[in-house]
């Protein structure tokens, strides 16, 4: 892998240490400018809600210009707006910055998956994949916890400087690897018209629900460590770091297999998924199987995951931008949707095993919905076999 890509995958861990770090930040930034610690959750939903209408936005924007330069302005967006988060005082101006830090963060991943492609050869996309998306499964691992101890140690602006200065060295990487022409302008009527793919839309789809399983038992681990599995709040972070060292280990296992047996890993993997997040909640009262599963369906998530979004720039690849755009939005709808789904479970008064069904459910319906997209693929290739051809 060129070194460059690993440089963009550091500016991708950088933002995905913004995404998540606020978990461990709300309670300071509350007290610090003066709001409720409500208010402050709703920095990271703003955040969320900027990646899902910013991806495909803002991808259709970057049409308009060469991958270096979309790449550098998403990039530089991105980095000033976490200074001015850093230095203001006030609420409303750090919601508009999580807001645009969003959009940046979700141009600069449609565009970058596409760079990245772009840098290997044309049968190593899920390589490539793996690589830049490494950056979001190092940042659950390590720069989530430490922007929290940044946070303890200095105060929560700390951690913005520190995503800001993280983000510079992927500055220089796109100055000097990405070529001043990179990437040919297309039109967004063109890209638009190769999206209308079938099997592009089922991949889709399929990403959102089996990320919607990841997140909607990730959001909840934490109360189902302690309250099921018996843990002491101290282990919280420990198997939470746990379950970033898994999906390391997924979008790793990715990487090597995506490329040349992509469909066996699907199949494979979402069975094995299914069958874990299921066997994880008649399981889950035991704290060492429960640590256990947090690595395995950690794994596996991420695999199936990351392999899924590699399959969208093959499936796309006429429309590769607006592909990346797509496939970054799918995500982060599941990533709304499955602690949406989970908190309802919860409400229903199901108990925190409920995301654990919830994610069992979510994994069940991409089965199905890979199963039935199959056989319509399947019988209409054959009624397509069947029509006779005119003889003269």
């Amino acid at each position: 892998m060129p070194f460059a890509l690993h440089l963009l995958g550091l500016a991708v861990f950088a933002m995905g240490t913004s995404e998540f770090m606020l978990s461990g930040l709300g309670p300071d930034i509350a007290h610090d400018l003066g709001v409720s610690i409500p208010a402050a959750g709703s920095l990271t939903s703003a955040f969320a809600v900027g990646m899902v209408i910013g991806a495909p936005l803002m991808a259709m924007l970057s049409l308009r210009w060469s991958r270096r330069h979309a790449l550098l302005i998403f990039l530089l967006t991105f980095l000033a707006v976490h200074v001015v988060g850093a230095v203001t005082t006030s609420y409303g101006v750090l919601l508009v910055t999580r807001v645009i830090g969003a959009l940046a963060n979700a141009g600069f991943l449609a565009v970058a998956l596409v760079t990245a492609t772009g840098m290997v050869e044309p049968n190593a996309k899920g390589r490539a994949t793996s690589a830049l998306l490494g950056g979001v499964t190092i940042a659950c691992v390590a720069g989530v916890p430490g922007g929290a101890l940044l946070g303890q140690l200095w105060g929560w602006r700390a951690a913005f400087w520190a995503v800001a200065i993280v983000s510079l060295p992927a500055v220089v990487a796109i100055l000097r690897a990405v070529p001043s022409g990179g990437g040919a302008r297309t039109s967004a009527r063109r890209e638009l018209r190769a999206l209308r793919e079938p099997r592009l839309l089922v991949i889709l789809l399929l990403g959102a629900l089996v990320n919607g399983a990841t997140f909607c038992t990730f959001t909840y681990l934490a109360p189902l460590l302690t309250e099921v599995a018996g843990l002491e709040s101290a282990w919280v972070p420990a198997l939470l770091a746990l379950f970033g060292l898994g999906s390391f280990a997924g979008v790793t296992i990715s990487g090597r297999l995506a490329d040349v047996r992509p469909v066996p890993l699907l199949v494979a993997g979402g069975v094995a998924l299914l069958a874990g997040w299921a066997l994880f909640a008649l399981t889950a009262g035991n704290p060492v199987v429960a640590g256990a599963f947090v690595f395995v369906q950690g794994t596996l998530s991420f695999a199936v995951g990351a392999t899924l979004i590699s399959r969208v720039l093959y499936a796309a690849t006429a429309a590769p931008t607006l592909a990346g755009g797509l496939a970054t939005a799918a995500f982060n709808v599941g990533g709304a949707i499955g602690p949406w789904a989970g908190g309802v479970a919860i409400g229903a008064g199901l108990g925190f095993r409920a995301p654990l069904w919830v994610s069992a459910l979510l994994v069940a319906l991409a089965l199905a919905t890979a199963g039935v997209a199959h056989g319509v693929r399947r019988r209409t290739a054959n009624e397509r076999e069947e029509v006779p051809t005119p003889t003269l």
